[in-house]
């Protein structure tokens, strides 16, 4: 009785830890290009610039100065604009944010304040450092 309440709790927290940035199903219906596009599998490191910034110039104008301000997904701040394929924009609180896929927009939406201020801390860490 044990086992089966144990496996109740702990199979949808389980299935939580592995959704995260998953992508999508191969039978998903959106383009295969372009902003609603599934991330491309991961690149070598040396052409992962070149991939981030093919995907950055798929952008506006406009929204690629302010992803290149950002540098980096406003949920998972390790994962650098353009490396999962091209930006998601999303508004939060009137404010222009970027994700490094669509599986981040739920979180980057229910949890507004916190994203907002990553981005800005985002923001003001990628000021500071000089290019390269």
């Amino acid at each position: 009785m044990k086992t089966i309440i144990w496996l109740c709790l702990a199979l949808p927290f389980g299935l939580l830890m592995l959704a995260g940035c998953s992508g999508r199903s191969t039978d998903d219906p959106r383009p295969k290009d372009g902003p609603g596009a599934p991330p491309p599998a991961r690149t070598a490191p040396g052409d992962e610039a070149t991939s981030i910034q093919a995907n950055l110039a798929k952008l506006s104008p406009e929204d690629r100065k302010l992803a290149e301000e950002q540098g980096f997904c406003a949920v998972e701040i390790k994962n650098p604009l353009g490396s999962m394929g091209v930006p998601v924009k999303v508004t939060v609180k009137d404010q222009p944010v970027f994700l490094c896929c669509d599986s981040c927009e739920t979180r980057a939406k229910a949890h507004a304040d916190r994203t907002l201020t990553r981005v800005q801390q985002l923001k003001e860490k990628k000021a500071e450092t000089p290019p390269k």
